[in-house]
């Protein structure tokens, strides 16, 4: 094997490879003719965040199998040319999880007992011991906005404090929450509720911007705030405002939506800490990330072993071409039902019809699931099944004969939560077009892309009209309009309508809607634009 390390790694990296006999390891300052020419037969690439790994370098490397990222992000990788050439695309989430959590905990302290005012004020020859008086964390309430690897690291170091620990997050079990003494709550109570509040989302629709104006209203009087995950998941302003006001006690900010930050409203303010993102750069964040990268890329060489993949693993292009159109349907179908579930997820099941209970569904399965998981952090096709094992989701698949509808090739889910079952079907049509035929029972055929209002709502006369009056008066133009009565013979009997609309619609609309008498509830779900 060659292995080509395209940027400076650790001496205990290069020493995984290295107790490998007949491993030829060429590090970053040994390629006297450029990294094209040494990937020419390389079998394996390692880089962090600096070297650009696209698709005109991977054309250099026609032997190259595997790609080792050292550290989360793979924004330098192109992935989608990878797959294509038949590289698997590796990263090390999780590898920093500790370092991240002891800054979170440290940012607490510090702004618990005004560790930087005091230290600034000592610097400049004063003794301001009654203007520094702290307070404990013993008894206060933590709020975890994220239970991921980092937020779950958290939570078990904010135990050792005396902290009553809630915690918000859709995609973890009740019992893995039970297990590292979390509280779990909705994201409305874990705002009310916090006297601490630490976030550990990743970034999505639905977080960018969660710490607004709004939500900040509803929290407790002084809360302190830390934020070591994303920047865009806070409105600069309404933070700046909101600390200068009081209605922020504090705030620990070590990332920023523009790094570094220009210009930035928390300059100058005395209730912030800023740090210039370095909740992972830890000297054993860093040697872990390097040890992990290289013994996943060492796995795989030898074994076959795929670990924290984030492209497709290896498939036929006969298969893959066949495959193609119900991976993609299964993320759309998971997308739709967790836009449109009842709370938080237990367990999912997957049916499959026609030709894919011949199929190697893993693809499939774990596009579902990703689907279902998309507000989680770093779910990809590849680790979806893990992420919900360690989130506490239970899977469960069923290949089924059969047809329905005409439609041969079915998939179909069952989310199960403590709100309830939801159930929905879907297949393909004229090889690529994705369609919903069932929901919850209500027959309907409506295209599974762009953005869906899904309406249900008491079978009456009228319903539909006013459906579509109110959307017109909001200059909402309708694309698709489906619909669909339950014929299961239960009084007083149900309808559902999928609304294809060209634009996302806002709250507003969504509450004039809600007004109509015999509707019962109105969603906006928003699914990619299918694939022409």
């Amino acid at each position: 094997m060659k292995i080509v390390l395209a940027e400076k790694v650790s001496p205990a990296t290069l020493a995984v490879f290295a107790a490998e006999p007949g491993w030829e390891v060429l590090t970053h300052d040994k390629l006297p003719e450029g990294l094209p020419a040494a990937l020419a037969d390389a079998d394996a690439l390692v880089v962090r965040s600096a070297v650009q790994v696209d698709d005109a370098l991977m054309e250099h490397a026609p032997k190259l199998r595997v790609i080792g990222r050292a550290g989360v992000g793979v924004d330098n990788i192109d992935a989608e040319a990878a797959t294509r050439r038949g590289i698997v695309v590796m990263n090390t989430p999780g590898a920093n999880a500790v370092a991240v959590a002891e800054l979170t905990i440290g940012l607490m302290l510090a702004l618990a007992r005004k560790l930087p005012a005091a230290n600034s004020t000592m610097h400049a020859g004063k003794w301001e011991k009654k203007s520094l008086q702290g307070a404990e964390l013993r008894g206060k309430t933590l709020g975890i906005l994220g239970l991921g690897r980092i937020g779950l690291e958290v939570a078990r170091r904010a135990r050792a404090f005396g902290l009553d620990i809630m915690g918000s997050d859709p995609f973890v079990s009740a019992a893995v929450a039970r297990e590292n003494g979390i509280r779990l709550v909705s994201v409305d109570e874990l705002f009310s509720g916090s006297d601490y509040l630490t976030l550990h989302v990743g970034l999505t629709p639905q977080t960018a911007n969660i710490i607004n104006e709004k939500t900040l209203a509803t929290m407790k009087k002084g809360v302190r705030i830390t934020n070591c995950a994303r920047g865009e998941l806070v409105e600069v302003a309404a933070l700046a405002a909101a600390l200068k006001s009081g209605q922020v006690g504090g705030a620990a900010l070590d990332v920023f939506t523009v790094e570094p930050p220009k210009d930035s409203p928390f300059l100058g303010l005395d209730n912030v800490i800023l740090t210039p993102h370095i909740a992972g750069s830890t000297g054993e964040a860093q040697e872990a990330v390097g040890i992990q990268i290289a013994r996943q890329v060492r796995e795989y060489l030898k074994l076959g072993v795929v670990q924290n993949a984030v492209n497709l693993p290896s498939l036929s292009h006969e298969e893959y071409v066949q495959l193609a159109p119900y991976i993609d349907l299964a993320g759309r179908l998971g997308g739709f039902l967790a836009q449109t579930g009842k709370g938080g997820i237990e367990s999912v099941q997957i049916f499959y019809g026609g030709m894919l209970t011949e199929a190697k569904t893993e693809l499939v399965r774990n596009s579902a699931v990703a689907g279902l998981l998309a507000g989680s952090e770093n779910v990809n096709l590849i680790n979806a099944a893990a992420v919900a094992e360690e989130r506490g989701v239970r899977i469960h698949e069923e290949k089924q004969d059969g047809q329905r509808g005409g439609a041969a090739n079915l998939l179909a889910l069952e989310l199960h939560s403590a709100g309830g079952t939801t159930h929905a079907t879907a297949t393909v049509i004229h090889g690529e077009q994705p369609r919903l035929l069932e929901f919850d029972g209500i027959d309907v055929e409506a295209p599974l892309e762009g953005n869906l209002l899904v309406c249900r709502n008491i079978d009456v006369p009228g319903v539909i009209g006013k459906i579509g009056t109110i959307l017109g008066e909001h200059g909402v133009n309708i694309a698709n309009f489906a619909l669909g009565r339950d014929r299961s013979g239960v009084k007083p009997v149900h309808a559902l309508a999928v609304v294809q609309v060209d634009a996302p619609v806002s709250q507003t609309v969504l509450d004039a809607l809600m007004k109509i008498e015999a509707l019962v509830e109105a969603r906006l779900v928003t699914l990619p634009e299918a694939k022409s």
